[in-house]
């Protein structure tokens, strides 16, 4: 690889990483599964990497490579519209524009929303990341635990409204600064 390349690649790829969660967070709001999400992430790194030399000014990277993934992301649902749980292409449109006007506050709201997960003691964390997990059911993980489903619906509620509270505070601390 020649220099100049390897200076592209490496310019490339700082831009990428610096917004490869953002963007993951907007393409996960229009495709509905994580794993789908991910595929078409790999798309949209493929596709940024291919035309990154049409990109006359890499401040501009980001507005970019949301409009890169909102293609991606439009075409796969496309791709797929044989499922019945596939939306028209106008409601899809409506959505994609509806999300590209808002995600720098959903990316601001993800941020504050780790930040307070973080801050959950363990055993908090624990049920949580257990209830998120991929094909988790309530009532397996309430008897694993040794509650009754209701017992851990409260648990878990509680968490998830103390979640909702932090969140709204740091939100609201970030507006004032």
């Amino acid at each position: 690889m020649a220099f100049d390349e390897q200076v592209k690649h490496a310019q490339f790829l700082r831009l990428y990483v610096a917004h490869e969660e953002s963007l993951l967070s907007f393409v996960r709001t229009l495709v509905p599964l994580r794993e789908d999400a991910r595929e078409v992430m790999q798309e949209v790194a493929v596709a940024l990497w291919q035309k990154f030399d049409a990109l006359d000014d890499v401040t501009n990277f980001r507005a970019w490579a949301f409009t890169v993934a909102r293609f991606k992301a439009l075409a796969w649902l496309r791709d797929r519209k044989r499922d019945r749980l596939v939306f028209d292409d106008d409601v899809l449109e409506l959505l994609a524009e509806e999300v590209s006007e808002h995600v720098d506050a959903y990316e601001a709201e993800r941020r504050a929303l780790e930040s307070c997960v973080k801050k959950l003691d363990a055993a908090q964390r624990k049920l949580l990341d257990a209830a998120y997990a991929p094909g988790a059911r309530m009532d397996a993980l309430a008897i694993a635990a040794g509650r009754s489903p209701m017992s851990f619906y409260k648990a878990l509620h509680r968490i998830r409204m103390a979640l909702m509270d932090c969140t709204q505070r740091l939100l609201a601390q970030e507006a004032l600064s």
